[in-house]
């Protein structure tokens, strides 16, 4: 007999259940596990919870109050007001997400068109508009065809088992996005890690499997914790010789990198030897959501027959169509924001690296400033914020141990003055902390 609060208390036999005149307990879940197994899980992420924050691998969520911009409002905590800050930690490369001209346009296409097609493509969910931005998509990076997706994270996810069978092989970087692993992990192609941007690593790999029917090379087209841009026109080269087929994730450079902004494969004049790109909406595109991936007609084609993510979401709505629709319409009429971004990474990097920090990566606005010890990171962050710069702390397990960092991110919309005010506060933490003399 169990005694759980007031009153008498009887064990059913029939239901295995204990019984009270106001309760119902069960000691037995759906699938007949113990409730003990439910407190023992509690109890483990309790551990694991604790463990993190003591190791300061702890992730918070700050809480935005204002649109996204350069300089937005942020809660420090639940209790606190707003604040007003300058933001450098966003994939708002272009400064489109609070851009007037691209929120109206997704207003009047939801007035139009509706707030959503409450089905998957397949069903009732392709518009003509769905039909448009995916033909503009393809004719911006010069393919045949292209197919929208909830997320890039599901376009890589539903690639490769669509594409390729047992006996084909994936050549991938082994610091390739978390959402090119998981894609790869589901298909049932053999697989080759090759070292990060070693192309003798790859052509090793290329060698070894040069008879499998099928041979895809795959790889982030800019590493993002890294600032990193794949070698590609030397990564074709190897294509070209093994008769390999080369996908990139083009997430960190669709719509600024390259002279016209059409991504890595335009910064290595290679637009027309990358057989698939896949990459994101939801970053200098606007900052809203939706992927999509790109490539010749019957790679897309069967992608629409077989892809999983895209078989079984949503389609993307209206709203994002016509905001998205927008963004590709100011980003070909000229290069003004792409320049202006590239002027203001430029002055950054210069002034940062004069200062004495160590940062990595080349030629692009995702700028890592090195910490190393994931506790200090997350400390400078904090520090800097009081500053009155947002940037985060970046640690194990999103970068490797030890190689703890603070990732900086330029958008074309920051003025001199907001990344002057970053130097100036960067370079007082930074002799606080003893990072630089």
């Amino acid at each position: 007999m169990i005694n759980i609060g007031r009153g008498f208390s009887f064990f059913n036999k029939k239901t295995n259940c204990i019984g009270h005149k106001r309760q119902f307990v069960s000691t037995k879940s759906v699938g007949g596990r113990s409730n003990q197994h439910d407190l023992s899980l509690i109890s483990r992420l309790d551990g694991t919870l604790s463990e993190l924050k003591e190791n300061g691998l702890y992730k918070e969520e700050r809480i935005i109050t204002s649109p996204m911009n350069p300089l937005m409002e942020i809660q420090t905590s639940p209790t606190t007001p707003p604040r007003k800050v300058i933001n450098f930690c966003a994939n708002n490369y272009l400064g489109l997400s609070d851009n007037k001209e691209i929120i109206e346009e997704g207003k009047q296409f939801m007035d139009k068109y509706g707030n959503g097609l409450s089905s998957v493509r397949f069903i009732c969910g392709t518009q003509n508009i769905h039909k448009q931005l995916e033909q503009k998509i393809a004719d911006f990076h010069q393919k045949e065809d292209s197919i929208l997706y909830a997320s890039c994270f599901d376009a890589n996810g539903g690639l490769f088992e669509s594409l390729l069978g047992p006996n084909d092989v994936i050549l991938s970087d082994e610091l390739n996005h978390a959402s090119i692993i998981d894609g790869i992990r589901l298909c049932k192609a053999q697989k080759y890690r090759f070292k990060h941007l070693d192309l003798s690593d790859l052509e090793r790999g290329l060698e070894a499997n040069k008879n499998a029917p099928v041979k895809m090379i795959v790889t982030d087209g800019v590493f993002s914790m890294d600032g990193e841009i794949a070698p590609l026109d030397k990564i074709c080269d190897l294509a070209d010789k093994y008769g390999a087929l080369v996908m990139i994730d083009d997430c960190h450079a669709t719509g600024f990198l390259g002279k016209t902004g059409r991504g890595t494969a335009e910064y290595h004049n290679v637009l027309d030897r990358v057989d698939i790109i896949n990459s994101t909406l939801g970053k200098a595109l606007g900052g809203a959501m939706g992927g999509f991936t790109t490539g010749k007609k019957q790679i897309i084609e069967i992608l629409r027959q077989r892809s999983r993510p895209y078989l079984f979401s949503n389609t993307l709505p209206p709203s994002i169509i016509g905001s998205t629709l927008k963004v590709f319409d100011i980003i070909s009429e000229n290069t003004s924001l792409r320049d202006q971004l590239e002027k203001n990474t430029n002055h950054f990097r210069k002034e940062i690296i004069s200062a004495g920090f160590d940062v990595i990566g080349k030629d692009h606005p995702i700028t890592p400033l090195m910490i190393y010890d994931a506790r200090i990171a997350n400390v400078f962050a904090r520090d800097m914020l009081k500053r009155g710069i947002y940037v985060v702390g970046f640690s194990f397990p999103v970068v490797p141990k030890e190689k703890a960092r603070i990732r900086i991110q330029l958008s074309a919309a920051h003025t001199k003055e907001n990344i002057d005010q970053a130097i100036e506060a960067f370079i007082a933490v930074g002799k606080e902390h003893k990072i630089i003399k």
